[in-house]
């Protein structure tokens, strides 16, 4: 019998008289006395080597469990179609060793599985986690110098294009004159100094829309390409309307900084709603984290895809004993993204003005209990009449608002959460260097905790300089490195599937 009879039960129209005059103006070669004893012994010829070169690799692939032919030898043999089925025989050792060697390799990859996701994958949500990176940080730029309210309109495509002529520049500060922000702030504000503003604010837009393009458009041609796989396909377009949903959420948060109700608040200060600013930064970190994890997930998948390359990195990280710091990754995780959010309400309430001093509070670690609960901020404040004057009573059930409201309680929180943060990951890092851990591991739990000596220095350094520019920027991408190393660390230590 031939090699590939021995090997494929072909369908009756391959052997048939017609599939051979079908052929017959092709270029044949005559088959070697070795290969034409069998059923294939009637025919004088076959098709052209390259043919038979794919037909006979295609029983070596892992494709041949699908029972598929590829598309261009379905096309190239009359005959043949994409359903044809084809079956192992057991009946020469060597078949029966290729047989084994592909049931192996099936166990190992499942009855189901699917080829990993491209690695140009892996690289592009790792570049568009970069671009958020940046962009999170001029963000806090923006907010530092008070650049975020010079554009009071909000327009997709009219938006991109800035003023030109002098003109255009004027039409554009006349608009700003209108809000709050100008008019209890800034009235001696010049046109070349809101020019500054407006440049700031106009680039964080323009960012924005790069990223929105530069991850839809490629998520679409993966997609169309089928480089994604089940799991990577939703976490990328779930990430997709994330990042639609921060456009406008953060045009609802420019918005609440141009209230005109602001003019007539006793005491009010014309900036955007320290909630609104949370949700807008929180939102951008989980964009964040989703490209940084699911890009270190499609390497983590090409990487299981060869045989014996993580043999004895799982063996590390599959062991019992690394339980614990498994579990305390992500929570230590979840703390750093909490304390960076409860930083968006300092900035949002400029609550790092208010104390300059470390670690004490004025005078004392913990401020006074009536600072801390101001029932100013319960927001429930009712007059009732007694004689000719008036008496505010004030409701204790809003207390919990000095928690996002009050800027003595929020920076207190903040100092509480960076301070907590700091210790938890001292206490991780002694706690696993006394474990058997990968050599990444190791240099990604030493990168961490130089991250966090870093960071908790910027912190202390940013409040006692009274809250300069550089030092606040540099502080909040510290928070993004910070997070950055805890993401890594969940996915080093997550276990190999054996």
């Amino acid at each position: 019998m031939s090699l590939i009879t021995r090997t494929l039960r072909l369908p009756r129209t391959v052997h048939s008289p017609a599939w051979r005059s079908s052929i017959s103006a092709t270029k044949v070669f005559p088959l070697s006395p070795r290969l034409s004893t069998g059923v294939c012994a009637p025919m004088e010829g076959f098709p052209a080597p390259r043919l038979l070169s794919t037909l006979i690799a295609h029983t070596q692939r892992p494709t041949w469990r699908t029972g598929l032919l590829p598309g261009r030898l379905v096309a190239a043999v009359p005959g043949l179609n994409s359903s044809a089925a084809f079956t192992t025989q057991a009946t020469a050792p060597s078949t029966a060793e290729s047989t084994g060697s592909h049931q192996s390799h099936s166990q190992s990859q499942g009855p189901s599985s699917e080829p990993p996701s491209r690695k140009a994958v892996g690289y592009w949500l790792l570049a568009s986690a970069a671009s958020v990176f940046g962009i999170v940080v001029w963000g806090g730029v923006t907010r530092l110098t008070e650049s975020g309210l010079s554009i009071v309109e909000w327009n997709l495509i009219r938006g991109m294009k800035p003023p030109r002529t002098e003109a255009e520049w004027q039409e554009e500060f006349e608009k700003y004159k209108q809000f709050p922000e100008y008019k209890k702030l800034n009235q001696d504000m010049t046109l070349e100094e809101f020019k500054f503003i407006f440049f700031m604010e106009w680039g964080h837009r323009i960012w924005g829309r790069l990223i929105g393009a530069t991850f839809l458009l490629p998520a679409a041609f993966f997609h169309y390409k089928g480089w994604l796989t089940s799991p990577v396909k939703k976490r990328v377009w779930f990430i997709a309307g994330l990042i639609c949903f921060q456009g406008v959420l953060g045009w609802y948060m420019v918005k609440s900084g141009l209230d005109h109700a602001l003019m007539d608040t006793p005491g009010a200060v014309p900036r955007v709603s320290p909630y609104r600013l949370a949700a807008h930064l929180g939102s951008a970190f989980l964009i964040y984290t989703g490209m940084v994890y699911t890009g270190l997930g499609v390497f983590r998948e090409n990487n299981l895809a060869r045989p014996g390359r993580l043999t004895q990195f799982g063996n590390l990280v599959n062991s019992p004993v690394l339980n614990r710091l498994r579990h305390s990754a992500h929570g230590l995780t979840m703390l750093v993204f909490f304390t960076a959010i409860s930083g968006a309400f300092v900035a949002g309430l400029d609550a790092g003005l208010l104390y300059d001093t470390f670690p004490l509070m004025g005078d004392r670690l913990i401020p006074p209990k009536d600072e801390l609960w101001d029932p100013r901020f319960s927001g429930k404040d009712m007059t009732s009449p007694q004689g000719s004057s008036s008496q505010v009573v004030t409701s204790n059930s809003g207390m919990w608002k000095n928690i996002f409201e009050n800027p003595t309680t929020v920076q207190f929180n903040h100092r509480m959460l960076g301070v907590t943060t700091f210790t938890a990951t001292t206490l991780i890092y002694l706690y696993a260097r006394r474990l058997p851990l990968p050599r990444s591991v190791r240099i990604t739990l030493n990168t961490l905790m130089s991250l966090a000596v870093l960071q908790v220095t910027l912190g202390i350094s940013t409040l006692l300089c009274s809250v300069p520019t550089e030092l606040a920027a540099s502080h909040q991408a510290g928070s993004l490195s910070l997070l950055t190393a805890t993401l890594t660390l969940m996915h080093l230590l997550k276990r190999v599937p054996k």
